[in-house]
């Protein structure tokens, strides 16, 4: 999640909103104009990665895998990238070049990612989810 400081609010009070607020889990300040950007990303963000989840799943049960299985598979995959973003700190670009072997199967996937325009559309998501947002706190 992440907090703004109001004008009034000095760096005590903005240390202890973060404490109590890291109970939840992480908690980044950011400036008042970032906050609707948070809501797209992050807010909106986990319906857009189930999408992903369940395309991917979606992928495997026509390829022949049962649907329970493809499903427990997909969500362990985007567990575990997490854990290695997370971890390891690294740029998402250079994890996924690390698991590109020259003619691989994953770089064929990933030219079938870019020729449907997944790129595209998960940033033209995050665009319309934190306009709506934008819109939403003018209310």
């Amino acid at each position: 999640m992440v907090m703004a400081r109001g004008r009034h609010a000095g760096s005590s009070e903005a240390e202890f909103l973060q404490s109590l607020l890291e109970a939840c889990g992480q908690c980044e300040e950011v400036p008042e104009a970032q906050v609707d950007i948070h809501t797209g990303l992050s807010g909106s963000g986990v319906a857009f990665v189930c999408t992903f989840s369940e395309a991917l799943a979606e992928g495997a049960i026509k390829m022949g895998m049962p649907s329970g299985l493809a499903h427990r598979i997909a969500a362990q995959t985007l567990l575990g990238t997490a854990k290695m973003l997370l971890q390891k700190g690294q740029h998402p670009a250079q994890l996924r070049t690390d698991v590109c072997t020259p003619s691989g199967t994953t770089i064929y996937g990933i030219h079938a990612l870019e020729q449907g325009g997944l790129r595209a559309a998960a940033m033209s998501a995050v665009e319309a989810a934190t306009c709506r947002a934008k819109e939403l706190s003018r209310k």
